[in-house]
């Protein structure tokens, strides 16, 4: 494995014996800590979750600023994992959108993806909603609707020191995902699953079956029980299992 890929991939659990890779990307403001527990979660599968910089490990290092540009970088660290074993991607909020433009990047370089989930995402090509952008907004107005959906905590954000530390990335991840334009292109040619809570004030039904239009595979859709951030009470490991699965199974067949 790369020095690249060890940089961008962090895979707490290697399984060498697992036939399936998953490839777990953090949400705004987030660290692959978020998927730590997901490696016994997913005890058959070899999980490994997406390091962005200038957080955790890698602070100290340029924040990203453009999405498909952090996609790019994710893709050519993802490479040398695609060395026959399936490899499914995963993303939360922010992180389903940056797997989506990693999965077509994969693709269009010839790649096979195994899966693509979107969790707790509105589909990409879905316009921005009217209102306020991020890049207009102080941090602490950016900071504060973050909270409000749960993805960071309050109590961190209430220290100042700690504050200092996370603020700029907690933002500029917030302010990327705002700018973010979706570019027509071809669909993908791997199945996608879409994930979102009841409650979510983010992601309506609706928003969340529209990511049925970016592929040409099975597309499937599960509405379950919580907020925006459903996984981090009751993670969807059985839906992740029962749709590789499924997947391995019309392979074979």
């Amino acid at each position: 494995m790369t020095t690249r890929t060890t940089t961008w991939l962090k895979c707490a659990t290697p399984r060498p014996e697992a036939g399936h890779r998953l490839i777990c990307f953090p949400h705004a403001g987030g660290s692959a800590s978020f998927f730590h527990p997901w490696a016994a979660g997913l005890p058959s599968y070899e999980v490994h979750a997406v390091c962005y910089p200038g957080r955790a490990a890698r602070f100290g290092e340029p924040l990203p600023t453009e999405l498909p540009a952090l996609a790019a970088d994710i893709a050519e660290a993802v490479r040398p994992l695609l060395d026959g074993r399936p490899v499914a991607l995963l993303g939360h909020s922010m992180g389903a959108v940056v797997a989506y433009e990693t999965a077509r990047l994969l693709e269009a370089d010839g790649h096979r993806v195994g899966h693509l989930f979107a969790s707790g995402a509105r589909a990409p090509q879905i316009p921005h909603p009217e209102g306020p952008r991020a890049a207009d907004l102080d941090d602490d107005t950016v900071a504060d609707a973050l909270v409000a959906l749960g993805g960071t905590d309050a109590e961190l954000l209430a220290d100042p020191e700690v504050r200092e530390l996370i603020l700029p990335y907690v933002c500029g991840d917030y302010r990327m995902f705002d700018s973010y334009v979706h570019r027509p292109g071809p669909a993908l040619r791997c199945d996608v699953t879409a994930i979102a809570g009841d409650g979510d004030p983010q992601v309506a039904p609706a928003q969340a079956a529209a990511w049925a239009a970016v592929t040409r595979g099975r597309f499937t859709h599960h509405t379950v029980p919580g907020d925006h951030f459903y996984l981090t009470p009751h993670p969807p490991y059985l839906l992740v299992e029962a749709a590789l699965s499924q997947g391995a199974v019309q392979r074979v067949g």
